[in-house]
């Protein structure tokens, strides 16, 4: 008898000083992941972003078309200047509405609808930032049922966003990034069996 798979969607936040422990994350990803993957990344409004290209390295990570499916193996990234939602039946929905958090794409936003649709079946990671967004949004998780990490601060280039999380989430884990490697190689092996 095969179990269904505990994690149905990881979403994985983060903001200033986070890049270089995205791509790590990216770099030791098994290949294909059995779920869908959504990076929401804050970046800059008003240049031209490559960044699906420059994360595009051992894996291929891709910008979503509104209400496009979510599937399985599949890494998407917020796109630029749009809040990314998950929709009840599990599509992306590209939203232009206000900044959240001076941002557009917000993490409290994507965490937060990801876990109205997938409960306890969510995964939120958060990674090395300068504001708070994303503590919302996994608070979200977590009541939800669905786990929540964080980078450990000590280990962030910018430990605000992250450390505001714990702050604001006494159930969320502090992972060092081989820790959050490990967790998330866990997760291929346990919905493979």
């Amino acid at each position: 008898m095969t179990l269904p798979p505990k994690y149905r969607i990881l979403l994985i936040g983060g903001s200033a000083g986070s890049m270089a422990v995205l791509v790590t994350l990216l770099n030791h990803f098994p290949s294909p992941f059995p779920i869908p993957v959504v990076i929401i990344m804050h970046r800059l409004k008003n240049v031209v972003s490559e960044l699906d290209k420059l994360l595009s390295v051992q894996q291929v990570i891709r910008e979503p078309e509104d209400k496009e499916q979510l599937l399985p193996g599949k890494i998407y990234l917020a796109p630029q200047n749009y809040h990314l939602l998950i929709e009840e039946d599990a599509t992306i929905s590209l939203d232009y509405s206000e900044l959240v958090n001076f941002s557009r794409p917000a993490i409290d936003l994507s965490f937060t609808s990801a876990a109205a649709v997938f409960g306890a079946h969510v995964l939120g990671i958060l990674l090395s930032g300068a504001n708070n967004d994303g503590a919302a949004g996994l608070s979200r998780i977590i009541a939800a049922g669905g786990t929540g990490i964080v980078q450990d601060p000590a280990t962030a280039e910018f430990d605000v966003m992250p450390q505001a999380a714990i702050d604001a989430n006494p159930g969320v884990q502090a992972m060092s990034v081989e820790e959050i490697i490990h967790f998330i190689n866990n997760i291929s092996t346990e919905n493979k069996s």
